[in-house]
């Protein structure tokens, strides 16, 4: 990876009309906006359906697009929805925040008329869309059939022929619901198409994509219901642990994430099958892919299912680089960011080390009480990728409002910073990541636009307020794409 500067802006914080950011104009204007800015690489968050929580680290399917991002305006074109149809909805009251209760009212209706109006025998796309994604697709379309037939609950509380998948009861879905399954495969044919358009021209124009992946995937899925073998279910397919993290100093009880853990010697018996075939859709998707909490892979740590909290859990190993090596055999090199903040052992170090994939580093980070953290950036190697913040972090700014009085006056100082004018400060902290001599660095669009903490994407551990936040139009202007790009060019990351 050449030395490089790329942005941080999740699809739904788009400022596309009705409700959500989507695959719309707005998608290609800030792909021109990038390249204003002297950008290499837009950074987005998983793309996959959401369900309860709205986060896009808990999908109903690994391989699925999130419906929120079709393009409606598209579909107006097409002459299978009317202007009138998509005004008539009620899209929320802000348009700096998702309505996400709004937006699930209003936006499968609007589909489902799209699909009535739809010719999809005259498309012939659609068919080959469903013949090269049959492999999920086919499961996807029919687990989400079910799941609404049994007003959305999850499969462990389906009927235990549907639950276990017998024969006879799935052949009968197939058969009743068979609208409802080609519904949803219209769904993703439409999230595709429109996804490869904004794709290509991003990297026809020299922008490149990195996508996200989880590294477990929700309980309440396709992927678990299809594949139970491949995680850790007793003969009921209940879990037998599920996923989190210890108890630390933020987090007195731990983190209780409750995905299922993976059977990794069900992996390993298979050559790694699943995982080959995970990564090579996301690079159909993706030009890097983030691999989400990459020292899982070494090891995890395994809670009994049915625990309130992580407090009794235990650190289980992982399948450590022999996984890597098996998707280095099928797919050659691969372009990966490695996800690994937080406490790192020496065997995540050596793992790393090993794989050659940049790991992060993130400034938020760098301003302890020690004044020696590792994210400091004279500690840097050139094998990494430095965030002012993430997704999970606050906004700069409202970091630099909030945080001690000791680490706030540390990284002024460490960023020769007046810190009288806390915008300027918050540049001051930019320049330090564009600075370092890490590969690539990636800014929050927040960042750039010095917002406060009503532009924070998640707090992690919480519900409610997360995954809201959008632009609004215009709120990017040339003065800011300018400095943007003397920034990159000073420090030759263009």
């Amino acid at each position: 990876m050449r030395r490089s500067s790329g942005v941080l802006l999740p699809i739904s914080s788009l400022p596309s009309k009705y409700g959500i950011g989507c695959f719309s104009k707005e998608a290609l204007e800030f792909v021109d906006q990038l390249i204003a800015g002297g950008q290499r690489f837009w950074q987005i968050l998983p793309l996959g359906p959401t369900g309860y929580g709205d986060s896009p680290y808990q999908s109903f399917s690994t391989y699925a697009g999130n419906p929120y991002f079709i393009d409606l305006e598209a579909l107006i074109e097409k002459g299978v929805l009317t202007e009138e149809e998509c005004e008539a909805c009620d899209w929320g009251g802000s348009e700096s925040y998702v309505d996400y209760e709004k937006v699930y009212e209003s936006r499968f209706k609007l589909l489902r008329k799209a699909y009535e109006n739809y010719d999809l025998d005259a498309e012939p796309d659609y068919w080959k869309f469903i013949q090269e994604n049959g492999f999920w697709l086919e499961d996807y379309a029919l687990y989400m059939a079910i799941k609404n037939h049994q007003d959305g609950a999850g499969w462990n509380e389906w009927p235990q022929e549907l639950r276990d998948r017998h024969p006879a009861a799935i052949q009968k879905c197939r058969e009743e619901l068979a609208d409802e399954i080609t519904f949803y495969r219209f769904q993703q044919y439409l999230f595709y198409q429109q996804w490869n358009v904004v794709k290509k021209y991003a990297n026809e124009n020299g922008i490149q994509i990195i996508g996200d992946i989880p590294i477990y995937v929700a309980f309440d899925s396709a992927d678990t219901w299809a594949n139970p073998l491949m995680f850790q279910f007793d003969e009921n397919n209940e879990p037998i642990a599920v996923a989190g993290c210890p108890p630390d100093g933020f987090s007195p009880d731990g983190q209780l994430w409750g995905n299922p853990l993976y059977s990794w010697e069900y992996h390993r018996s298979t050559g790694y099958s699943w995982w080959i075939q995970r990564i090579e859709h996301s690079f159909r998707l993706y030009d890097v892919v983030r691999i989400d909490h990459f020292r899982g892979f070494d090891e995890y740590y395994s809670i009994p299912y049915g625990d309130d909290t992580a407090k009794n859990g235990h650190w289980e190993k992982g399948p450590g680089m022999e996984l890597f090596h098996a998707i280095r055999n099928h797919l050659g090199n691969v372009n990966v960011i490695a996800e690994d903040l937080g406490f790192l052992t020496d065997s995540v170090r050596q793992m790393l080390r090993e794989s050659g994939f940049p790991g992060m580093k993130v400034l938020q980070f760098a301003f302890d009480s020690s004044e020696n953290s590792d994210y400091l950036t004279h500690k840097y190697s050139y094998n990494c990728v430095v965030y002012t913040g993430t997704h999970d972090n606050d906004t700069t700014k409202n970091w630099l409002e909030t945080a001690s009085e000791h680490d706030r006056e540390f990284a002024l100082r460490y960023a020769n910073s007046k810190g009288d004018d806390l915008d300027e400060a918050v540049w001051d902290m930019i320049r330090l990541a564009i600075a370092s001599v890490a590969d690539l660095a990636v800014v929050p669009i927040q960042d750039y636009l010095c917002l406060g903490g009503e532009a924070r994407m998640n707090a992690p551990s919480t519900l409610g307020d997360n995954w809201k936040w959008r632009l609004t139009k215009n709120q990017i202007d040339h003065k800011i794409l300018e400095r943007m790009r003397n920034l990159s060019k000073l420090y030759g990351r263009i």
